[in-house]
């Protein structure tokens, strides 16, 4: 299934201070010359193109992460190793930094994803969809506020209507917050930051085991 349109415009509509718009949105800090939103755009659409038996949602993009990637909980480097599903390895980098971007969180996420063979029937997506960051500084992470996570309710909204069949798993408290507002958390697991990896894992295995996803 292709991205929906009222997604897509509830996405490269926004802006804010102190917030990264990876869709529309270039940074000089990181970004090479060229179209880095629109390929960062393409990606989230092929990443979206599927029939999905799960739905990870978290907190927030992280300059680590989707603020170059443009898929939430995916970083450069496993872009370029060519480990998420419908999309191929890019033949060339949309950062400058002399290594690739890599995210603990992303890392740990597509592993258990792999392990679970769930990768090419998972798509990810955050309460808060853009990349909050301190002021003057985008390579680096905030909480978003309340009102942000409110902010970011349409998009969700409008992705979870394009998947009415999808188990809806909140990773971490925020996202869990969101979707009990919505009526669509089936389950909570751990964020696997800060020492949460292992929980993290346990407890996307038993609910996937739950819901007859995995056997083992």
């Amino acid at each position: 299934m292709r991205a929906p349109a009222a997604f897509l415009r509830s996405i490269s509509a926004y802006r804010a201070a102190n917030v990264f718009n990876p869709w529309t949105e270039r940074d000089p800090g990181t970004d090479r010359r060229g179209h880095g939103p629109q390929a960062r755009l393409a990606r989230l659409c092929a990443h979206l193109d599927c029939a999905p038996a799960l739905l990870l949602l978290g907190e927030a993009a992280g300059y680590q992460g989707c603020h170059v990637s443009g898929i939430p909980f995916t970083s450069e480097r496993l872009l370029l190793a060519g480990a998420i599903p419908r999309i191929a390895a890019p033949a060339g980098r949309l950062s400058t930094r002399p290594s690739p971007w890599s995210e603990p969180s992303a890392t740990i996420v597509w592993g258990a994803l792999h392990e679970l063979g769930l990768a090419g029937r998972t798509i990810l997506w955050n309460a808060f969809p853009w990349h909050p960051h301190r002021p003057g500084n985008p390579q680096s992470n905030r909480t978003p506020t309340a009102g942000e996570v409110e902010q970011g309710t349409p998009a969700l909204a409008a992705l979870l209507a394009a998947f009415p069949d999808v188990h809806v798993v909140a990773v971490g408290r925020k996202a869990e917050a969101l979707l009990r507002d919505l009526g669509r958390v089936e389950a909570a697991v751990r964020h696997p930051a800060m020492g949460g990896a292992e929980r993290f894992r346990a407890e996307l295995r038993a609910f996937a085991r739950r819901i007859g996803a995995v056997r083992s």
